[in-house]
Order: structure tokens, then C-alpha cells, then sequence
């Protein structure tokens, strides 16, 4: 017996399961979640350049130079970047802060920082189901790529 949910067809928000993994993840961010330093701006900027010039420098030690390979600034800057990301997330790896920490830290007596985490987290949730709801469509297309492979005879193996 089809009950109200085949009827409709496409789902409804799952606003109950929404909240039921969210409180979930709250519940769990005193042992899983951590804060993380990010270098931004200027600081990206600037190791960044180090970096190319460093590569710059160790290529042309080698003869490979903008004369010799015009499309070299192509591999110095993406693997200037590279580096540039692997110094600042080991760094900021190095450097985690529990929610416990950054309350007391801050002085959040009221568990503030909980509750715009919950509702950051609740609304980002529902804007991914409603992201892969708009592309549900295409999924059929996209997944027959997973299907079993039909036999010599057109059935399947």
C-alpha cells in the first residue's frame, strides 16, 4: 500500500531530520569540533611570493627560465600555492581550539557560540538537500556511469 509520501512525488524538506542531525553535531562539538587559526589576506599574499621566487630561483639553476620555457609562470604560481597551503594548514593544524576553550576564552557564559553554530549548520544542511533537490534530475544521466555492465547478449553480467 503507497502511503502519502509515493503520492507526492519529490520529498518534503526534512525539517525534523534537519534538526535531529544538527542537535546531533552540536551534541558532538565538544570532542569533534576545532577551531582553526587561517592566515588570510596580505599574510597569503606574501608567503606566496616567497614561494615563487624560490621556485623561480631553484628552476634557473637548473636552465629552466621564462626564456627557455615561456609557460613556466603557469607551474611556479599553482605549485607556489600548493607550498603556500601546505605551511599554513600544517601551522593551523598545529593550533586547535575545542568550543569549551574558545567559551571560556571569550567569556561565553550563555553558550552563544553553540547556538549561532546550530543554526549555521541547520541552515546550511537544508541548503545542501535543497541543492541536490534542484539536481535530482540529472542524476539518472550522471549515475549510468555506476550501472552494471550489460552482457554480450544485452543482459546483465
Amino acid at each position: 500500500m503507497a502511503n502519502d509520501k509515493d503520492s507526492r512525488g519529490r520529498p518534503e524538506p526534512m525539517s525534523s531530520q534537519v534538526d535531529g542531525v544538527t542537535g546531533d553535531l552540536v551534541r558532538l562539538m565538544p570532542r569533534d569540533l576545532v577551531f582553526v587559526m587561517r592566515f588570510m589576506g596580505e599574510s597569503q599574499h606574501r608567503l606566496q611570493s616567497h614561494f615563487q621566487d624560490f621556485i623561480r630561483t631553484e628552476l634557473a639553476a637548473g636552465g629552466v627560465t621564462t626564456e627557455t620555457h615561456p609557460m613556466i609562470h603557469l607551474f611556479i604560481e599553482s605549485h607556489a600555492i600548493l607550498l603556500r597551503d601546505f605551511v599554513f594548514s600544517g601551522v593551523s593544524l598545529s593550533r586547535q581550539f575545542r568550543v569549551d576553550e574558545i567559551e571560556r576564552l571569550t567569556g561565553d557564559t550563555t553558550s552563544m557560540i553553540r547556538v549561532d553554530i546550530w543554526d549555521q549548520l541547520k541552515s546550511h544542511i537544508e541548503t545542501a538537500e535543497k541543492q541536490f533537490h534542484s539536481q535530482a534530475g540529472t542524476l539518472p544521466k550522471l549515475l549510468s556511469a555506476f550501472e552494471k555492465p550489460l552482457g554480450p547478449l544485452g543482459t546483465e553480467k
